[in-house]
C-alpha cells in the first residue's frame, strides 16, 4: 500500500511511539489523498491520526508470534542492500 510504513511488529527494541506516530501519518496521508490538510480539515486528519497510532500500537502489543525478535540493525542493512541492487547503475 504505502512503502513509506514499515513493519513495526516482532522488533528488538520494540517500535517506539514516534515510529508509531510516523505510520499513522503515513497511512492517514495516503488514505486522504493529502500530505498537509487544509484548516478546515486539520483536525479531523489530526483525530484520525491519534486514533490510528492509538489502534496500531494495541495491535503491536497484542499480537503474538514464536519467531524470534529481529534486529533493526540488521534488517536496514538487508534494505540498504537491496536498494543498491534494484538501482545500482551499470
Amino acid at each position: 500500500m504505502c512503502r513509506n510504513i514499515h513493519q513495526l511488529h516482532n522488533f528488538e527494541p520494540a517500535a517506539t511511539d514516534d515510529e508509531v506516530h510516523a505510520a499513522a501519518l503515513q497511512y492517514v496521508r495516503k488514505v486522504s489523498g493529502s500530505t498537509k490538510p487544509s484548516k478546515a480539515n486539520a483536525e479531523v486528519f489530526d483525530q484520525a491520526v491519534a486514533q490510528i497510532a492509538h489502534i496500531t500500537r494495541h495491535l503491536i502489543e497484542d499480537l503474538v508470534t514464536t519467531a524470534p525478535p529481529k534486529d533493526r540493525e540488521v534488517e536496514a542493512e538487508k534494505a540498504r542492500a537491496r536498494s543498491l541492487s534494484r538501482f545500482a547503475r551499470a
